[in-house]
């Protein structure tokens, strides 16, 4: 509900710059990428994923109201930082929890489920943030208050959840000390493959500022966003279909080729007619991506340490786009718009050809 108009509220009502809103971006996912290696670590060790989500996702849903009386960057800052903290402690052993559910044969599909009806919910919240932007008068803080009920309601739904057994089972059996040397040739390729394509993913807040700079009037932006969450949420589950069919690893790499015509194309438009394409497309992006990422991971790592694993794979995300943030963020505003994602299309293309050239030691097929 609150992305859309959050880069809006950071750069508008409380004036920041788009340097500072970068740190803050960095920060944020930083931040994210630190818990989401300890909360796995500690889901594996503890044999439990379901109280390392509920923690997280409370954390989230206390913290993005605070929004409402924020009055400076700094304390935006510490918000977004109580938010992502949230979301560093669950993702790990959430995605874990999903992959130990299921068989490695439809590990596309249920992740591409998972990605779908968390889309679901980020299609709504556009809906529901224009429908109060009217109400409101255009009162971004108000908003913010809203924002908490939704999240209360997933924290109740979370309660219902009762883990897999065999999983626990087969954690008990073995002894949980994780190791480097448990990952194969495949996932370090996966992780520093990955770790490059993120230097070129820098926040989606910046998409949104793009938005702004061309005019698009404010009370459209999470129109914009509902467009490019629904084309997400449709091709999410035929996405994870087809990869547990024809592998994930091809459909990956086309899904970075697509983000580097996308960055390309928001490089170069003048017009704002042109956003609704590229939203649209940069949705297709996500689709193909997003839930087969986590589908790969759990497809090449040993059970018992997917925990660790998630988490060592988002750290390396989260760093990378910290550090994506900044430069987007300072090449911006020092440099010009246009740079900044010519630089970010660059870095996909660069990485999905990569990928192609290296080959694992190991035979997993992926």
């Amino acid at each position: 509900m609150i992305y859309p108009i959050l880069p809006i509220f950071l750069s508008t009502t409380l004036g920041l710059n788009k340097a500072f809103i970068g740190l803050i971006e960095a920060v944020a996912e930083s931040t994210a990428g630190i818990f989401k290696f300890l909360s796995g670590f500690i889901s594996d060790k503890l044999k439990k994923r379901k109280p390392l989500v509920l923690l997280g996702y409370f954390l989230s849903a206390i913290s993005k109201p605070f929004f409402a009386i924020s009055k400076s960057g700094y304390s935006a800052l510490f918000i977004r930082f109580s938010d992502r903290l949230g979301k560093g402690i669950r993702t790990s052993p959430r995605d874990a929890l999903i992959a130990d559910s299921v068989s490695k044969d439809t590990l596309g599909k249920a992740f591409g489920f998972h990605r779908a009806m968390d889309t679901l919910g980020a299609v709504i919240g556009p809906l529901l943030c224009v429908l109060l932007l009217q109400f409101f008068k255009d009162n971004l803080r108000a908003i913010f208050l809203f924002s908490a009920l939704p999240a209360f309601l997933a924290i109740i739904i979370i309660l219902f959840v009762i883990e897999k057994k065999s999983y626990i089972r087969v954690a008990q059996e073995k002894k949980v000390l994780f190791s480097f040397k448990d990952l194969n040739s495949e996932f370090r390729i996966f992780l520093l493959v990955s770790f490059i394509f993120m230097l070129g993913n820098s926040s989606d807040a910046f998409l949104i500022l793009r938005a702004e700079t061309l005019g698009i009037p404010k009370i459209l932006i999470p129109a914009l966003w509902l467009l490019f969450n629904s084309v997400y949420s449709i091709t999410c589950i035929p996405s994870g279909i087809i990869s547990d069919r024809l592998g994930r690893k091809p459909l990956i790499i086309l899904g970075f080729i697509v983000y580097s015509v996308v960055y390309s194309g928001f490089a170069l438009i003048n017009k704002s007619l042109y956003l609704w394409l590229l939203f649209g497309v940069y949705g297709i992006y996500y689709g193909m991506t997003d839930g087969l990422l986590r589908a790969y991971v759990a497809q090449i790592v040993p059970s018992h340490i997917r925990g660790s694993a998630y988490g060592i794979f988002y750290t390396l995300q989260s760093f990378a786009v910290f550090l994506a943030s900044i430069i987007m963020g300072f090449v911006w505003q020092y440099i010009g718009l246009k740079y900044a994602f010519l630089f970010c299309s660059f870095i996909s293309l660069f990485s999905a050809l990569l990928w192609v050239i290296l080959r694992p030691a190991s035979n997993t097929q992926g």
